[in-house]
C-alpha cells in the first residue's frame, strides 16, 4: 500500500510539473514545432525515475541495486523511456539536418522569387506628407515623452518598445500600446485592462494617447490567461506562431497580428507563413484566416527579418550550395540593416542587395510587400547604405551629428537615400539626401523642403536637370497681394500670395535673400511644386528664368 501511495504522489507530481511547464512554455502540439519537441525531451526525462520506481525489488542499499540490475522484469519500464528518447533524439536530429539549405538548396532558393522592376515606374515620385522621417528611435523618444506628460498614467503604465510601422489613413504611423509598469502595477489595474496606447505620425511628429475606454485586455504584459500568447495557444494548440505585431483597423481599434508559421521542407526547414491570426486586443476575438484572405488594413503579415531570410537564401544560393560557400559565384545578399516604404497603402521593406564580398557598394535593391511577399529587385548599382550614411554625416561632423539607416525615395527621377541627422539625446536636428549612383553629391538642410530644393539644384548643377521635368514644376507671373514671414524650425519663411491665384509659395529666406526686396503690389514671377497646403518655390525671378532652368520646364 505504501508503494503503491509513492507511485501514485510521484505520478502526481509529474503531472504537475508537465502541466506547469506546458502553461508556461506554450509548446505548439505541431510536429514542425522545436518546442514540441524539447516538451517531449522534458517530459521523458521526468518519467525516467517512474519507470524505475516501478520494479519490484525495492532499492534500499548497494546490492539490491545490483539486483535490480539484472532483474529482466525491473529493467523492461526504464529501458522503453531510453529508447523513445533515444528515438525523439535521433528524429529530432535527422530532421533538422534534412531539412537544412546543405541537401534542399533548390527549394530554399525558391522560397521567394523576386520580379525585375523599373524604380522610374514603380517607385512614386516622393511625397512627404507619406514618408516617415523619424526613424524607430526617435520614435521611441516621443512616446516617452509623451507618457510622461499624462500624470494620471504614468506611475501605472509604461510604453511597450513595439511601435509597430503602418499605414493607417494613407500615412506613416507607428503605434505601440502601453504596459503594466510591474506585477504589482498589474494585480491593481488588470480587471480595467491597459487604458491607452501610443500613436506617433512619422511625417509629422504628431503624438498621441488614443484612450481605450473598454481597455486593452489581452497584450503581452498580462500575467496568467489573458497573456496573449497564452489566449492564441489555448484557442489554437497547433499553431506555430511567429512575431506578433501591434495594428489599429480603420476605426482605431487595436488588434494583435499573429502570422502562422507554414514549414514547407522536412521538419523543420522551409519556413513562410501559411495563415494569420487577428485578435481584438480588446475583446479577445480572433479570426484565423489564410494570407490572401487578409484585409487590406493590415500591413504586417510576414516579419521584416522573414523577409530578409528568405531574399538572403534566393541570392546566396542561386548556383547551390557548396557555391555559396566555396566559389560563391553569382551570390548576393542582403546588406545589414532595413527600412519601411509606404506604397499603394501596404508597407514594403527596403534594403540594398550587395556582393557576399563584403565591399561598401550594391548592385541593386528590393522592396518586399510585409502583407503578400511580394518581392522587386531594383538594378541600381550605387554606395550601400552606411558608405551614404558616412557621407551625410562628414557634412556635418563639426556637430556630431549620427545619421538614422536611410529610406529610399524617387526625387525628381533620381534613386535617393534620405536620412535625418540627431544629436546626441536622439532629437533630429537636420535632414540629407544623398544621389545613390554618386554618393559623393550630398545636400542638407534644416527642413525636409530646404534640404530637397538643394539636391534637385545638385542634380541640375551635376548634368542631372533633364529628370526634373514639366511634371514636377511649374511657374507664375503675377503681383504680389499679400507677403508674410514666418519662423520654421528656427529659420526664416517668407509666404506670397498673387493676385491671380490662391496658392501659398514658401521661399525660405536662406534660399532666396532677395525676397526682401519686394513688397505687396510688386510684379513677380515664381517657379514652384504644386504641393499642399503651400507650394514649394524652386527659382525666384523678375519675369524670366536661367536658361539652364527653362530648359527643364
Amino acid at each position: 500500500m505504501r508503494r503503491k501511495k509513492g507511485k501514485l504522489i510521484i505520478a502526481l507530481i509529474l503531472l504537475v510539473l508537465v502541466g506547469a511547464y506546458y502553461y508556461v512554455a506554450l509548446p505548439a502540439i505541431n510536429i514542425h514545432s522545436s518546442g514540441l519537441w524539447t516538451f517531449l525531451l522534458v517530459l521523458l526525462v521526468l518519467a525516467l525515475p517512474v519507470s524505475i520506481g516501478r520494479s519490484r525489488i525495492r532499492i534500499q542499499s548497494p546490492q539490491d541495486l545490483w539486483e535490480l540490475k539484472n532483474n529482466i522484469r525491473a529493467r523492461r519500464a526504464p529501458k522503453a523511456v531510453l529508447l523513445v528518447l533515444l528515438a525523439v533524439v535521433v528524429i529530432y536530429a535527422a530532421g533538422t539536418i534534412l531539412s537544412s539549405p546543405i541537401v534542399n538548396a533548390g527549394k530554399y532558393r525558391d522560397l521567394l522569387v523576386p520580379e525585375t522592376g523599373d524604380f522610374a515606374a514603380d517607385i512614386d515620385e516622393v511625397d512627404f506628407k507619406r514618408i516617415p522621417l523619424l526613424d524607430k528611435d526617435s520614435a521611441e523618444i516621443l512616446g516617452n515623452r509623451k507618457m510622461g506628460s499624462m500624470v494620471d498614467m504614468v506611475s501605472q503604465f509604461e510604453v511597450s518598445t513595439l511601435y509597430s510601422q503602418i499605414n493607417y489613413h494613407d500615412r506613416p504611423v507607428r503605434v505601440t500600446p502601453l504596459v503594466y509598469a510591474s506585477p504589482v502595477k498589474w494585480f491593481t489595474n488588470q480587471r480595467n485592462g491597459i487604458p491607452a496606447y501610443i500613436s506617433i505620425d512619422m511625417a509629422t511628429q504628431n503624438t498621441e494617447l488614443v484612450k481605450v475606454p473598454e481597455g486593452i485586455r489581452y497584450s503581452e504584459s498580462e500575467y496568467l490567461n489573458r497573456n496573449i500568447y497564452r489566449h492564441l495557444r489555448f484557442h489554437y494548440p497547433t499553431y506555430i506562431f511567429d512575431q506578433l505585431s501591434f495594428e489599429i483597423d480603420e476605426d482605431g481599434t487595436p488588434y494583435w497580428i499573429c502570422p502562422v508559421k507554414k514549414f514547407t521542407i522536412g521538419l523543420f526547414g522551409g519556413q513562410t507563413i501559411g495563415r494569420v491570426v487577428l485578435c481584438n486586443a480588446v475583446t479577445g476575438k480572433c479570426e484565423s484566416m489564410a494570407v490572401e484572405d487578409c484585409p487590406s488594413w493590415v500591413d504586417r503579415v510576414y516579419p521584416a527579418d522573414l523577409l530578409i531570410q528568405l531574399y538572403d537564401y534566393h541570392g546566396t544560393l542561386i548556383n547551390g550550395f557548396i557555391n555559396s560557400v566555396l566559389g560563391q559565384r553569382g551570390c548576393l545578399q542582403t546588406t545589414d540593416g532595413y527600412n519601411y516604404l509606404a506604397q499603394d497603402d501596404d508597407v514594403w521593406v527596403y534594403t540594398g542587395v550587395t556582393s557576399v564580398s563584403g565591399d561598401r557598394s550594391n548592385v541593386g535593391f528590393v522592396l518586399m510587400n510585409q502583407r503578400t511577399m511580394e518581392t522587386k529587385y531594383y538594378e541600381v548599382a550605387g554606395a550601400e547604405e552606411y558608405s551614404a550614411m558616412d557621407s551625410a554625416e562628414g557634412q556635418v561632423q563639426h556637430l556630431g551629428y549620427q545619421s538614422t539607416f536611410p529610406l529610399l525615395l524617387n526625387i525628381s527621377g533620381e534613386p535617393t537615400y534620405f536620412m535625418a541627422l540627431k544629436d546626441n539625446a536622439g532629437l533630429v536636428k537636420m535632414y540629407a539626401m544623398v544621389n545613390i549612383q554618386r554618393y559623393q553629391n550630398v545636400a542638407i538642410g534644416d527642413t525636409v523642403s530646404e534640404c530637397e530644393q538643394t539636391y534637385v539644384k545638385l542634380l541640375q548643377s551635376e548634368g542631372l536637370a533633364g529628370h526634373v521635368t514639366a511634371g514636377d514644376a511649374s511657374r507664375i507671373s503675377g503681383h504680389i497681394r499679400r507677403i508674410a514671414q514666418g519662423v520654421v524650425d528656427g529659420n526664416t519663411h517668407f509666404y506670397v500670395m498673387l493676385e491671380e491665384s490662391e496658392e501659398i509659395f514658401d521661399l525660405p529666406l536662406m534660399e532666396f535673400m532677395d525676397i526682401i526686396r519686394y513688397e505687396t503690389g510688386d510684379e513677380i514671377t515664381l517657379t514652384y511644386r504644386q504641393e499642399t497646403p503651400v507650394c514649394t518655390v524652386l527659382e525666384l525671378g523678375d519675369g524670366s528664368v536661367a536658361a539652364g532652368d527653362a530648359d527643364n520646364l
